[in-house]
């Protein structure tokens, strides 16, 4: 059994309620559970947090270099401004999938660039909340795969 972390950043814990038209209905914790579901039916545990501080974000991807082989991270705002968060990201020897909720290069420009793509193994964005789905499946194919030699 492998361990995955979710990671979500600023304002998601608002999801559901902060501008559902972008972001949709569905709450953090209606995905969390969604996803829970999925780690156990594969016999995988799921982690999930959330945090409106950067340091704390950056705490977690540190305590996961010991405690899980995968990171789904929804970095929020922090995408566009956090060194810090890559650099925590790159001491982190397993797989990382970026997970964004709306469209990032269909929005303001500031928003096209992220730092955490240059180390994720895929960026999802554009799919809503189905996107954690996407990372999650993905994430869980190489665990196994790497599992199996």
């Amino acid at each position: 059994m492998a361990t995955i972390f979710c990671i979500n950043g600023p304002n998601l814990n608002l999801l559901g309620k902060r501008q559902p038209a972008i972001y949709g209905t569905e709450t953090l914790a209606d995905v969390e559970a969604r996803l829970q579901r999925t780690a156990d039916e594969r016999g995988h545990a799921l982690r999930c947090r959330q945090s409106n501080r950067e340091y704390e974000i950056i705490d977690w991807i540190h305590e996961a270099r010991e405690a899980a082989e995968a990171i789904l991270i929804n970095p929020g705002a922090f995408s566009h401004t956090s060194v810090a968060i890559l650099d925590a990201l790159n001491a982190f020897e397993g797989c990382v999938f970026e997970v964004h909720i709306s469209n990032i290069h269909k929005r303001e420009e500031f928003r096209h660039h992220s730092f955490v793509s240059g180390r994720a193994e895929g960026v999802i964005a554009g799919f809503g909340t189905k996107g954690y789905d996407f990372a999650l499946l993905r994430a869980v194919e190489l665990i196994e795969a790497n599992a199996k030699g």
